[in-house]
């Protein structure tokens, strides 16, 4: 059985130009302990949302989570996670639900609401590695059930889950699961994404 410490290292990013230690390290574990995150950290990761940036500053998020130490409100938002992911998110200490206001206030629509509200996350996610909390976020949960279960508006969109926690054992994991767990990071190259002069055409800017 490899070790944490194997595995955070077949994680660690492999890049082509140097980025922050805390990018590098940032991945999205299935296998997490049912060790508790404390308040202070909790406070921490969701004020590091706060202060994303978003257009015009309309700050168009609002996160709805639950604490394994609160049992029924656990199982409630468990319930709105689909099969294959409440599979290992139910070892999480915290579960999670991202909603964007994709109707303003005034009534008109919000279309980069959900963008601002993934800065947020990311935000999150970041300030998470740098307490050695791991972040997973998931598309598949029910959008519906998360509406029906927590009333809410219509002004707002159910845009993701997410799960935090500790890293846990992997070995607990199901052997699809675990192969994806242990596997290493890949990413597209630069020059098949950032371009210049015309699509699909690599941006000079890269050249080292």
């Amino acid at each position: 059985m490899q070790s944490a410490e194997e595995i955070h290292k077949i994680k660690q990013a492999q890049t082509e130009h140097a980025i922050h230690p805390l990018l590098a390290q940032r991945w999205s574990p299935r296998a997490f302990s049912e060790q508790l995150i404390d308040r202070q950290t909790i406070g921490s990761l969701f004020e590091a949302a706060r202060w994303a940036p978003s257009g015009g500053n309309g700050q168009p998020w609002a996160f709805i989570i639950a604490s394994r130490e609160n049992p029924e409100e656990f199982e409630r938002l468990l319930a709105c996670i689909s099969p294959f992911n409440a599979e290992w998110a139910k070892d999480a200490a915290l579960l999670g639900i991202a909603v964007a206001q994709t109707t303003r206030d005034d009534g008109k629509p919000s279309p980069l609401a959900p963008f601002d509200l993934g800065l947020a996350m990311q935000n999150l996610s970041i300030q998470a590695t740098s307490h050695g909390v791991y972040l997973h976020i998931m598309g598949g949960f029910s959008g519906d059930q998360a509406r029906a279960t927590y009333a809410i508006p219509e002004t707002h969109t159910p845009c993701c889950a997410f799960v935090a926690g500790h890293f846990g054992n992997p070995e607990n994991l199901s052997e699809r699961v675990r192969e994806r767990e242990l596997a290493p990071r890949a990413r597209k190259p630069l020059a098949g994404f950032v371009f210049g002069g015309e699509w699909g055409k690599t941006s000079s800017l890269l050249s080292k």
